[in-house]
């Protein structure tokens, strides 16, 4: 006789609530598919490939190879659902499933709408009110992750970084100061120039890890830091890349060092230099703005024999008008450390 299922345990769930593993009608299912090794392929993608009505697909000839090695026969319509038809092919997906069709879509490795087409569908299904389900499977993300022997408890991904330059320094830049690891995407042809501004903004001594072909024959990883890593791609790369980035370090910001540059130029005194002002803080003169000058002199203040205006009180305490921060004044003749001097800074925030 068999024991009737404990209410508190785990495993109390019967088998016969378990979802089928064939996509089901009028529900649009993303479905993962293997990054590399195609054993990693999972039950739910290999019914839904069989049985789906439509198969939605990033590139249907990849598709269908991917079909053939798993030797399943699509018997459903193929369509391209790509990021350049994504936001049009999305109603006919939505449409698809509101008539009672079971949709399928997937990307050309991994899951859909990680940094593959797949979100402008969900959302917009969302909106219509369709449901959308998730056959999991193979992650080129938290596979490199797992590899980085890094800190995975805290993490973000940030796909690929932007091709231009500045952009990218720029955006780098920003995730200077992030403290959890991070998972960036990137091109054999560019990984070795990345990895060179990545040593430069972030430093050349983080640690970081360099994950090439996952799961196929001839994965490999690299544990080393920025600097070691730029160094080793100098001749450049090929595969598939993952870049595992260590996380900055948690640093107490001083708000008197921000604000020591700006009492200096108010008081004439000479400005302080990159090593003084320290790598947290912009590069730019302080604004009329900010300090509250006028063409008169200091707002508040009063003028002296020379005619330069006496700080007002506020800024004699270090005080300043609510809603401005004093700036730190840059290197004479623009050497500041940062992108195009303080033009650049000021186009760096978002």
């Amino acid at each position: 006789m068999t024991e009737a299922p404990h209410p508190d345990r785990a495993d109390s769930t019967p088998a016969t609530q378990e979802a089928p593993a064939a996509p089901r009608a009028g529900v649009i299912t993303l479905a993962a598919t293997p990054i590399g090794n195609v054993a990693d392929a999972s039950q739910r993608l290999c019914a839904g490939l069989a049985e789906a009505d439509l198969v939605a697909a990033e590139d249907t000839r990849r598709l269908l190879n991917l079909a053939q090695r798993l030797g399943i026969h699509v018997a459903g319509r193929v369509i391209a659902f790509h990021e350049h038809n994504e936001r049009e092919r999305a109603g006919e997906l939505i449409e698809a499933a509101r008539a009672g069709q079971r949709v399928l879509m997937v990307s050309d490795a991994g899951m859909p709408s990680v940094s593959d087409p797949g979100y402008r569908l969900v959302t917009a299904a969302a909106q219509a009110g369709v449901p959308v389900t998730v056959a999991p499977g193979p992650s080129a993300v938290l596979t490199a992750l797992a590899l980085s022997g890094l800190a995975s408890d805290r993490f973000c991904f940030e796909g690929f970084l932007p091709r231009k330059p500045g952009e990218q320094r720029r955006a780098l830049e920003q995730l200077a100061g992030e403290e959890r690891t991070m998972v960036f995407f990137e091109s054999p042809r560019r990984v070795h120039a990345t990895l060179e501004v990545m040593a430069e903004v972030l430093g050349a001594g983080r640690q970081a890890a360099m994950c090439r072909e996952l799961t196929k024959t001839y994965e490999e990883v690299r544990r080393a830091t920025l600097g070691e890593l730029a160094a080793a791609t100098a001749a450049g790369a090929l595969g598939e890349i993952v870049l595992v980035v260590a996380g900055g370090q948690s640093v107490q910001a001083d708000p008197r060092d921000a604000a020591r540059p700006a009492r200096a130029w108010g008081l004439g005194l000479p400005a302080p230099s990159a090593q003084e002002r320290g790598p947290g803080l912009a590069c730019r003169r302080p604004s009329d703005h900010d300090i509250g000058v006028s063409r008169g002199g200091l707002r508040g203040g009063t003028a002296d024999r020379s005619g330069r205006g006496r700080r007002p009180a506020a800024a004699r305490t270090g005080g300043n008008r609510a809603g401005s921060r004093p700036a730190p004044w840059p290197e004479p003749g623009g050497s500041c450390g940062c992108v195009n001097g303080a033009r650049g800074a000021r186009r760096g925030r978002r």
